[in-house]
């Protein structure tokens, strides 16, 4: 089944207006953007949507009460609301330093979460 489907391209500053137009699920041609990288968003978008995820957790004992974390790398879109079920309720204990992994290969995507700011234990 034929499709044209239209994004804001978000690879660079610039957000391209793109046509992306698929049959049956495959990409057959991409138009409006003004680099390559919009082409591989487009398409990767289209065909296998995926998002670096952000939040925070609790922390027991630190300077601040919460850490903020985040996917090390992009995960399947389709995963956005169980990872974040699955950092609910997620205690780490300070100190805590940026890159600290909170929770390895979250839902088996191979990706971890891990903490994006330093926290030192409470004085």
């Amino acid at each position: 089944m034929k499709e044209v489907r239209e994004l804001v391209c978000i690879g660079c500053p610039i957000g391209c207006q793109m046509q992306v137009e698929l049959d049956d699920k495959t990409v057959v041609k991409v138009t409006g953007n003004t680099c390559k990288r919009g082409e591989v968003y487009a398409e990767k978008e289209c065909t296998n949507p995926t998002r670096i995820i952000t939040s925070s957790v609790e922390v027991e004992g630190g300077e601040i009460n919460v850490v903020p974390v985040k996917t090390q790398k992009d995960i399947p879109k389709d995963k956005i609301f169980q990872c974040i079920e699955r950092l609910k309720g997620v205690k780490v204990k300070a100190p805590i330093k940026t890159g600290d992994i909170i929770i390895k290969n979250i839902l088996n995507t191979g990706v971890d979460v891990i903490a994006s700011r330093s926290v030192a234990v409470r004085s």
